[in-house]
């Protein structure tokens, strides 16, 4: 399986994140987005999946008109594909706090993380699930603290040179 791009999109096709797995420039992404609900309009309501000659758009509609997609490679194996996507739209409230359009704009880089967790810079699914995924966004890192003490340390002390030579 091999997700191209992953992104949360109007019903009128704008997309307000999306991620690429795999090397592609940013017209053929647009226009692949651009595509898409000219797409959904014309396909049969009982699938969340519409092929075109080139790619596999796999959505699922979302609250408030909008969609997560995935856009796969034909090749790519479809009941894959919708298990990934069943752990996006359960990550994307998890991570933005709903379904709004501002919410996701607000948390656009935390779900880019997020996708990263999902899914590989190759387009390839993870095996990961959304406790997991939780657990690696929280994750803080030791040598982090450690600079950011360091730091305000080093802050506090030139306040106090400040205030010694200002007396």
């Amino acid at each position: 399986m091999v997700v191209l791009s992953a992104s949360v999109c109007t019903r009128q096709g704008k997309a307000l994140m999306s991620r690429q797995f795999v090397e592609m420039n940013r017209l053929r992404v647009e226009g692949l987005l651009a595509a898409f609900p000219k797409l959904v309009g014309l396909s049969n309501k009982q699938h969340t999946y519409v092929e075109t000659d080139s790619v596999r758009y796999v959505y699922q509609p979302l609250e408030n008109n909008l969609y997560l997609l995935l856009i796969t490679t034909k090749a790519s194996n479809i009941v894959e594909d919708l298990g990934t996507l069943r752990l996006l739209a359960k990550v994307v409230p998890d991570v933005a706090g709903g379904f709004q359009e501002h919410t996701i704009n607000e948390h656009a880089f935390e779900l880019i993380f997020a996708f990263d967790e999902v899914l590989t810079a190759g387009g390839y699914k993870e095996d990961a699930t959304l406790s997991s995924i939780r657990t690696n966004l929280a994750m803080d890192s030791h040598e982090e603290k450690i600079a950011i003490a360091l730091r305000q340390s080093r802050e506090e002390q030139a306040k106090q040179e400040m205030q010694r030579k200002a007396k």
